[in-house]
């Protein structure tokens, strides 16, 4: 069954650095990686980066300067690199990509089931 598989969220102090990876292991025609998201407790899910089909990236004001998202469409694996972290940055975190399996012409949207991120002070 497809499916996107998180990892690298942990527990890290403030001012270090984490690498998050978003893979889609299973058989698949295609994908199109879209993003990462995030999702503190009590609070509503965020966008926190983005990247285009061309390559082009976009970043939450709150994390720009500090994260840089990237892909291996190769490997099929999205990956965000988190330098210079803050408390405020702890959340779950979510990828996104939207998946065309074999035998379908379809386009369906998945989400990765959420790494934890925590920051201590």
């Amino acid at each position: 069954q497809v499916q996107l598989v998180e990892s690298g969220g942990g527990l890290v102090q403030a001012g270090g650095s984490l690498r998050l990876s978003c893979a889609a292991p299973g058989s698949i025609r295609s994908i199109n990686f879209r993003g990462w998201y995030r999702q503190a407790p009590g609070k509503q899910r965020e966008l926190v980066a983005i990247v285009g089909s061309a390559g082009s990236t976009n970043y939450a004001d709150s994390v720009k300067g500090r994260f840089t998202i990237s892909r291996d469409n190769a490997k099929n694996t999205m990956y965000l690199q988190m330098n210079s972290l803050k408390p405020e940055d702890t959340a779950a975190y979510y990828c996104n990509a939207g998946i065309t399996v074999w035998g379908r012409r379809d386009e369906y949207d998945y989400w990765g089931q959420g790494t934890q991120v925590a920051v201590s002070s």
